[in-house]
């Protein structure tokens, strides 16, 4: 896991080592254990370095292969890398390293941009080709990695976070109208290829983009599942599969040159990693717990859980409590480290978290992306039984945080769209080929889409702000194939995640099975008051926000005056999602 940035130029003039170094530097958290750069003519790039794989200097970046005429930065991990690597030693391929790095570059030789397609894991990578004079960008099917783009006269620049490219400088900060509508739509999640800004883009998942000299690029979506049945199976045969498939995906993530702990709620999620990693006979596993101070009546741990987990499996067990004032203090840093606005309460619970995680260990599996391969957000059950085309309403009646009409009463005048734009984006979604059902188009676009912004992104940036490398058995690429295949009936059955409860039984304690759904509960962000809400007012009164003046002036005095009682559809905090994007704009010194 690490942090890349680069700058490709097409203007005839040489690339701006220093402007890349200054990208690279905001990266150093993603990357604490070492770092490089290397430019040549046109091309720049710099890595910084968090040893997982291969931690001797060999496997150091900007990786240069000769013979090949290739150059690499890598973000990530190829779990199949040490199979790859000995089908291309086979093939006669010679290595100087036992990285994945190097795997990349030889199976970009040997299979072009098709390599993806032999890839088992989390990247980003950039390779440039001596020979051809071409770019090679590269972003796993998930997203589970980030990839930022940014256009400046002259060249093409990229980075692991949307910051590092600000401090290249160059860049419009403008806030994009569609992205701030989607925002307000989507709880936060601004869907790829856009970002918040104007003068940024994602790089999709499961996209390879290949730049040329002149500056011309062409991109390739190499993967997409389809959510439609294979074949008839029972409900028992689905929860063997789906067991079966998860253990393959939690095992594979195992795959390290240093020890992998869990980071362990005491939900169905994390809890069956722990418990597949405990049949596989793992010895020692570290497993992490966080938890808060109650406010205003809202539980703030869930310990009782974890700790049935813990003592039942015999890891070697440490919880974290977090005083309030710890939350408030904390409250700047996880800020500055999105690389995009997340409203997520939970966005400081991992921050502090992997601070404290961070301290003895590198690697941590994670349990997100379960609900929304598996069924357990309390959206989808509405969708069930309504008909194919009339998903996109059912989808925006469950899913959205505000119809337009209630968008258009909080944003200003000069900041609104004309049209519905994020009902637009899921109608054109949703008729797309495959997706049997209502409930499937929604699986399909939440799986491809939305929790590519969160929660992926949300586990990537505050793990990655102490260099602490999270893993996401569920988001491996074939259980959400395998799953996609999946009935929604048995998804949904149970109060939703029923396939999984269904494969859980005799492997998990029933405690954990049948408990009630919850989510990582920060109670002082749902309910803003003290410090936080301070925040939240200095933000929003801000000579920057005034002068920006994205929201209606008596739409935000109306909240401010009554913080805790405005929520979206969701239940959201509604004042919170306005101010997080405030206070993420001027954390960032965009003005």
């Amino acid at each position: 896991m690490c942090g890349i940035a680069g700058e490709f130029r097409f203007d005839g003039r040489a690339a701006e080592a220093a402007t890349v170094l200054d990208m690279a530097r905001v990266l150093e958290p993603r990357g604490p254990d070492g770092w490089g750069i290397v430019g040549h003519g046109p091309l720049a790039l710099a890595h910084q370095r968090l040893k997982i794989i291969d931690l001797s200097e060999t496997g150091a970046q900007p990786m240069v292969d000769s013979e090949l005429g290739l150059t690499a930065v890598f973000n990530g991990i190829i779990y199949n890398y040490k199979e790859l690597r000995e089908q291309l030693h086979a093939e006669g391929y010679r290595f100087f390293s036992t990285s994945d790095t190097e795997v990349v570059l030889k199976a970009i030789h040997r299979w072009g941009k098709a390599c993806v397609e032999h890839f088992k894991g989390m990247f980003a990578f950039a390779v440039a080709d001596r020979r051809t004079g071409e770019l090679v960008l590269g972003r796993d099917r998930l997203g589970i990695k980030p990839l930022y783009v940014a256009h400046v006269p002259g060249a093409v620049r990229f980075a692991s976070s949307l910051p590092a490219l600000l401090a290249g400088g160059g860049v419009n900060t403008d806030v994009d109208r569609v992205s701030l509508h989607h925002y307000m739509s989507f709880h936060s999640v601004v869907p790829a290829p856009r970002t918040i800004l104007q003068g940024v883009r994602k790089l999709p998942p499961a996209t390879v983009r290949t730049v040329s000299p002149d500056g011309g690029t062409d991109d390739w979506t190499y993967w997409e599942p389809s959510f439609v049945r294979d074949r008839e199976r029972s409900a028992e045969e689905w929860a063997e599969t789906a067991l079966s498939s998860l253990r393959t995906a939690v095992e594979r993530r195992m795959v390290a040159d240093v020890p992998v702990g869990v980071l362990l709620s005491g939900g169905i999620d994390s809890s069956i990693v722990v418990a597949l990693l405990a049949e596989m006979g793992q010895k020692d596993l570290k497993t992490f717990s966080i938890g808060f101070e109650s406010e205003a009546g809202e539980a703030g741990d869930e310990f009782d859980y974890s700790d049935l987990v813990a003592q039942t499996y015999g890891t070697d067990h440490v919880k974290f409590t977090v005083a309030k004032h710890e939350t408030d203090d904390a409250l700047e840093g996880a800020v500055a480290a999105m690389a995009e606005p997340m409203v997520s309460h939970d966005v400081v619970a991992f921050y502090l978290l992997s601070r404290e995680v961070s301290k003895s260990i590198k690697v941590v599996q994670s349990g997100q992306g379960a609900d929304e391969i598996l069924g357990g957000y309390d959206w989808y059950p509405p969708l069930a039984g309504v008909p194919r085309a009339d998903a996109v309403e059912a989808y925006q009646k469950s899913f959205f945080d505000r119809p337009h009409a209630e968008v258009a009463e909080l944003l200003a005048p000069g900041a609104l769209v004309d049209s519905d734009v994020s009902r637009a984006f899921v109608a054109e979604h949703f008729a797309r080929p495959g997706a049997d059902s209502a409930v499937d188009a929604a699986l399909r676009l939440d799986t491809t889409i939305m929790l590519v912004d969160d929660p992926v992104k949300r586990v990537d940036n505050m793990t990655m702000a102490w260099g602490l490398e999270a893993r996401v058995p569920f988001l491996d690429h074939e259980f959400v194939e395998t799953m996609g295949a999946c009935p929604p009936e048995y998804k949904l059955a149970d109060g939703g995640k029923g396939v999984l409860k269904a494969a859980a039984r005799g492997v998990l304690p029933d405690e954990i099975i049948d408990r009630r759904k919850s989510y990582f509960p920060v109670p002082a962000i749902r309910q803003l008051s003290g410090p936080v809400l301070e925040r939240v007012r200095a933000a929003l009164t801000d000579p920057a926000a005034r002068s920006r003046g994205l929201f209606r002036a008596d739409a935000v005095e109306k909240m401010l005056d009554d913080p805790n009682s405005g929520r979206t559809n969701l239940g959201a905090n509604a004042l919170w999602q306005v101010a997080l994007l405030e206070m993420w704009l001027q954390a960032h010194g965009i003005t």
